[in-house]
């Protein structure tokens, strides 16, 4: 385990209440409402447009659903939440919004938030119900494509929903496999990069984290074998949750190597976030652990959890941690290449600049590992 931290602080985001298991939904949503008279605004996805799960949220409302927006669309693009902000604006009465979808629906939302904020001084409530496993509803950011394609985004203590309702008859038959299981290398993203930063707080975050990735690697095979099994789901929900939630408010800076080279894959090149993790989270992993030092030998901690025998070698311990993730990738069917997401390799520099910032000596290191993203990469 890591050294205790004589001192630490933890700040928690603005959750008020988490409810999980099958059914949770129809329990819990009116008694979430922030009033008896609350008017409640849906913001989800085309793809749900038609679902029954949509249909029953909208009939458990009743008279008290003011509208749904059903545009928005992978990676939150500006021009639909300046349409979706228009449409909310447009009903006085609305002091809640429902998100239901996963990060693209979440972040949007969080956006309008925000945007209703700047305009009227009142922050809406907000209750979502995720149907993927970016744990998007446990951050206090919300990330959205500008006009020129490039994922930005805002930040505020204020953003993070005040109720999660995780609700496995969401996901069950409605989220595609493939999508599920490749946010889940999301949320093992969000846990790992978490967990081998040095300023992580011992309490609570890294038991929370380290929960997430035992849970993370011993339920996304049961899932993709049990895809509609509904206590692999929540349990699936539950550590998506634990991977990302416990960061909270007090930690600074963007979570690591891997969410950058995620960022300037993502929006740009039209790659899921999931699918940005599969490609880079394993070879991240192997190109930390070559510093040595602290971050291998919290690196090296995660070998038991990710179903490696410690060798007593914290630089090769790590480095196992790195192949374990990338066998997880490929037991889920989830390996893939930039070349089968049409990205050019003549775009390996735009790549490397968008994730180190501009940093030379970090360039340095990370232009072999965005070189190998290309099955034939070593020939760049």
């Amino acid at each position: 385990m890591s050294s205790m931290q004589s001192s630490g602080h933890w700040k928690p985001t603005s959750l008020q209440a988490l409810y999980y298991g099958d059914g949770a939904v129809l329990e819990n949503l009116i008694k979430s409402l922030p009033s008896e008279t609350s008017k409640a605004f849906i913001i989800t996805t085309s793809s749900l447009k038609d679902s029954a799960a949509l249909h029953s949220v909208e009939t458990c409302l009743g008279s008290r659903h003011a509208g749904t927006f059903s545009s928005i669309k992978a990676h939150a693009p500006v021009k639909d939440l300046d349409a979706a902000t228009e449409a909310i604006k447009a009903n006085s009465s609305v002091n809640t919004l429902i998100s239901i979808g996963g990060g693209s629906p979440i972040d949007s939302t969080k956006a309008i938030i925000h945007r209703v904020h700047e305009r009227t001084n009142q922050w809406l409530h907000h209750i979502t119900i995720p149907t993927t496993l970016s744990a998007a509803e446990c951050t206090f950011n919300a990330g959205y494509t500008n006009e020129s394609g490039i994922k930005t985004g805002i930040a505020d203590p204020h953003l993070p929903p005040q109720v999660i309702i995780y609700d496995a008859s969401f996901v069950a038959g409605l989220t595609p496999q493939k999508l599920w299981l490749s946010t889940g290398l999301r949320a093992l993203d969000h846990a790992v990069e978490t967990w081998y930063r040095t300023d992580t707080p011992t309490a609570p975050t890294r038991p929370l984290v380290l929960s997430a990735i035992k849970d993370l690697f011993e339920y996304l095979p049961k899932s993709k074998q049990s895809p509609n099994d509904k206590t692999i789901i929540t349990a699936l929900q539950l550590a998506a949750f634990n991977s990302l939630w416990p960061f909270g408010v007090g930690m600074k800076g963007g979570l690591g190597l891997s969410h950058s080279l995620g960022y300037a894959l993502g929006s740009p090149y039209g790659i899921p976030h999931g699918t940005t993790s599969c490609l880079t989270l394993g070879k991240v992993v192997k190109l930390r652990a070559e510093e040595g030092g602290e971050t291998a030998r919290l690196l090296a901690q995660l070998a038991s959890s990710v179903g490696r025998q410690s060798s007593g070698d914290d630089g090769a311990d790590a480095v196992g941690v790195g192949e374990a993730i990338e066998e997880l990738v490929r037991g889920l069917g989830l390996e893939t290449d930039l070349g089968e997401w049409k990205v050019q390799k003549s775009e390996l520099e735009t790549i490397v600049k968008r994730a180190t910032g501009g940093d030379q000596v970090l360039a340095d290191r990370v232009r072999g590992l965005v070189r190998s993203l290309w099955v034939d990469g070593e020939k760049l």
